[in-house]
């Protein structure tokens, strides 16, 4: 019994171990096949790392296209912001450019409107000044054609007294044209540039003071009392006398024309620190004051109806003021009218080391340039 019980067992035994045998090689192709699929599996997740890898270098590559994109974009909007900014600054020049062809227009308006005024106002001049040139013109031809009878019919020693007369009156109305033509010739020269100064060191108060003698005769004629007065007896400045002596006697031409007989015309010379003053002051008539701005100008006339007895076209005080510019210096207008005026000339108290021309003191009352610059008064 205990030897089928063993044989049994060993029986049992054997199967278990055939079973076990069988288990292992279940076991052993379960572990090939497991085998198998792990090194499947090891391919395919070497084959996804790979594809990872050629993935990440993709995204690396797509990173670098981005920020390329990126900072392309960052450019392409600073040059955005730029051609805005390019837009407003030339939106706001083009504003500023039609503001100024509004203003150009403007002025070529004005400046129309100025010519036509210009061209009307000259227009105006040149008829005084032809009047001007005739008159004395007139007179010189009829004198010639009186002293031409006077000569056909023999009468001329008759007639001597009045040849005499008539002669006079040639040579004032001849000085009276030498004026009106060196005023319009040195006016164009000195507005080209080519009129010259001969400036020499003297004293003005001297030079003014001999002017103004030389005229005493013809004011005395006139009932007119001439006064010169000085608050200082010497001051060299440099300066042309022969201008001085046209800017003083063209201011006293002035005076005397417009002051009645009796009344006083007065000469003063002031001491400045940079510039000494001469003015002529008259008790006359005097001037508007909506006249005071256009007395200077080259082209205006104040109204004949305040100059009573006088001819002249405006140009002497125009001149006046050219030359005193010319020297450095300025002149200005006080006038009230009914009471008079005061024309007051600013000279600069310079002084050169190079003279041009030296001033000759024999002023006398015959000196032709005294002549030609009171030739338009009249008795």
């Amino acid at each position: 019994m205990k030897n089928v019980s063993r044989v049994a067992k060993l029986i049992i035994a054997s199967n278990e171990f055939n079973f076990n045998d069988i288990e292992k090689t279940d076991h052993g192709a379960e572990l090939i096949i497991a085998n198998k699929e792990l090194a499947y599996q090891s391919e395919e997740k070497a084959e996804r790392a790979a594809e990872l890898v050629i993935a990440n270098k993709e995204l690396a590559y797509q990173s670098e296209e981005k920020a390329d994109r990126a900072a392309e974009l960052v450019i392409a909007n600073k040059e955005l912001a730029y051609q805005n900014e390019e837009k407003a600054d030339r939106a706001a020049e083009l504003v500023i450019a039609n503001k100024e062809l509004i203003f150009q227009n403007e002025e070529k308006g004005k400046r129309a409107a100025e010519l036509i005024i210009a061209n009307k106002v000259q227009g105006e001049f040149l008829v005084n000044i032809s009047h001007e040139l005739k008159t004395p013109l007139n007179v010189i031809f009829s004198t010639a054609q009186l002293f031409d009878m006077y000569c056909k019919n023999g009468s001329l020693d008759d007639k001597k007294d009045k040849i005499i007369k008539y002669i006079e009156s040639i040579k004032q109305n001849s000085y009276r044209l030498s004026k009106l033509i060196n005023n319009i010739v040195d006016l164009s020269k000195i507005e080209a540039g080519f009129f010259k100064l001969n400036l020499s060191n003297n004293n003005i108060v001297t030079v003014v003071e001999e002017i103004v003698m030389s005229v005493t005769t013809l004011t005395d004629s006139k009932g007119l009392k001439i006064i010169f007065d000085t608050d200082v007896e010497e001051k060299i400045i440099a300066c042309d006398t022969e201008i001085i002596e046209r800017i003083v006697l063209n201011l006293i031409s002035n005076a005397i024309k417009f002051t009645d007989k009796g009344d006083e015309i007065f000469v003063d010379i002031k001491d400045g620190k940079e510039f000494v003053e001469i003015s002529v002051k008259d008790n006359g008539i005097g001037i508007e004051e909506k006249h005071l701005e256009m007395i200077f100008d080259r082209f205006k006339q104040v109204d004949k109806s305040l100059s009573r007895n006088t001819e002249g076209t405006g140009v002497g005080l125009s001149l006046v003021k050219a030359i005193v510019e010319l020297q450095g210096g300025s002149i200005n207008a006080q006038s009230e009218f009914g009471k008079g005026s005061k024309f007051t000339v600013l000279l600069p108290t310079a002084k050169i080391s190079n003279e041009s021309k030296l001033y000759n003191s024999n002023v006398r009352s015959e000196n032709e340039n005294i002549l030609v610059e009171l030739s338009d008064i009249y008795s």
